[in-house]
């Protein structure tokens, strides 16, 4: 059986918060999370839990597709 191979993810998170002003401290703190996860997340060394990721829509006001996307074949 063939593994399949981690697909990159495209995110939108630092876009949504720069636009809303906030600092990486400050949406860490709204997510309950640390700064350094909010930097990995927006770096794309770290893809968010699925539960993590619903938070951050939520709180964004955005569906999940608009945040996070798999790169075109």
């Amino acid at each position: 059986m063939d593994r399949l191979e981690a697909l990159p993810v495209i995110n939108q998170v630092r876009e949504r918060r720069s636009q809303r002003g906030w600092s990486q401290a400050d949406l860490a703190e709204r997510l309950g999370v640390s700064r350094q996860t909010v930097n990995a997340i927006e770096t794309g060394r770290y893809d968010p839990s699925l539960p993590l990721a619903f938070k951050i829509a939520r709180l964004f006001e955005a569906p999940i597709e608009a945040l996070f996307q798999a790169p075109a074949p």
